[in-house]
């Protein structure tokens, strides 16, 4: 009897164990370990996910990494992107789903130097431009497409370049504009011996070309099962808690991605002026404006004869998580 008893509650034990397994959250970033995720990375070092009953493995991105490729093969349950990315290879096949927007603002500039000639928008011609691919360059393509200005090389157009992990072309002057963000490059070209007089920069909230940022997106399929959105809710109510701090407390907040930086590439300057700059970028409210895409939505469909998207998309985006993210 006592046998039994032992058996039973070991048995008993086990299951209760089992109940209380933290759920498996894997987070893919849209680039690498660095201030730009730092909200995430703080909601794992103060234990926030794991209060959550989670788990999460944040994945770094890259250069090379596209994050819907990511989700598509099953590497990932939820994915750090840009609107114009996801909406792209929304139409390509692919639904993701907006299930939550924490960037409110665009960071993305052109930096020029000032040497070529460039003061406007109509001096982009003929001139050779650095730009990131693998869904960044979307943005890029809807503004010049907006401007009438072809990117084919000729010469009442632009050539563009792949821009790469670092500011080198701008550097070097094999291009004229390089790609940049308030948060990141455009300080790695102040910093390289550039003083903000010798620059130009386009940014594209000044442009009427900002598109939507950083959100949350995942696969349509998934969120048909309750579960799984009740697991993205508490990940999303985590995730603000981890920004809310990050705001708070920038200068932590950039030690903790320093800690989380395998590479040992990132520097704590910059991570701390990093952490600031994206602090400007965020909202509180994790939900995604509908006005906010909207107008992202109409910048990738008025790309004239080479859309960004070719019609409106449906589906594309829920409050479901967010909702319920606001009662935990």
């Amino acid at each position: 009897m006592k046998r039994v008893l032992a058996g039973a509650a070991l048995v008993a034990a086990l299951t209760a164990s089992s109940a209380f397994a933290a759920d498996k959250v894997v987070l893919q970033l849209k680039w690498v370990t660095q201030g730009q995720f730092a909200g995430y990375y703080v909601a794992a070092d103060k234990g926030y996910y794991e209060d959550a009953g989670l788990d999460v493995e944040i994945k770094p991105g890259g250069p090379d990494t596209a994050p819907e490729q990511v989700i598509a093969g099953g590497g990932a349950d939820v994915i750090v992107d840009w609107m114009p990315a996801a909406l792209a290879a929304r139409e390509k096949g692919l639904p993701l789903v907006n299930i939550a927007q924490p960037f409110k603002k665009s960071g993305l500039e052109l930096t020029c130097r000032k040497e070529t000639g460039i003061a406007g928008p109509a001096d982009f011609k003929g001139k050779t431009l650095g730009v990131w691919f693998f869904g960044n360059e979307y943005p890029f393509l809807s503004w010049m497409s907006k401007l009438g200005i072809p990117t084919d090389g000729s010469p009442n157009g632009v050539t563009v370049i792949k821009q790469g992990f670092n500011v080198d072309p701008l550097l070097q002057k094999q291009a004229d504009c390089i790609s940049t963000m308030t948060y990141n490059e455009y300080w790695q070209v102040i910093d390289a011996g550039i003083p903000e007089s010798e620059l130009v920069v386009f940014k594209y909230e000044d442009q009427g070309a900002a598109t939507l940022e950083d959100g949350l997106y995942v696969l349509e399929d998934k969120l048909k099962d309750p579960a799984f959105v009740d697991k993205m809710a508490r990940f999303v109510a985590a995730s603000m808690k981890g920004w809310q701090y990050t705001k708070e407390h920038p200068d932590e907040a950039a030690e903790i991605v320093l800690d989380n930086d395998a590479t040992g590439a990132q520097t704590e300057k910059h991570q701390k002026r990093m952490v600031g700059e994206i602090a400007k970028l965020l909202g509180d409210d994790p939900a995604l404006d509908e006005g906010d895409y909207q107008r992202t939505v109409d910048i990738l469909l008025s790309g004239g004869s080479d859309p960004v998207i070719t019609k409106k998309p449906e589906g594309a985006f829920t409050h479901a998580v967010t909702d319920k993210a606001k009662t935990l």
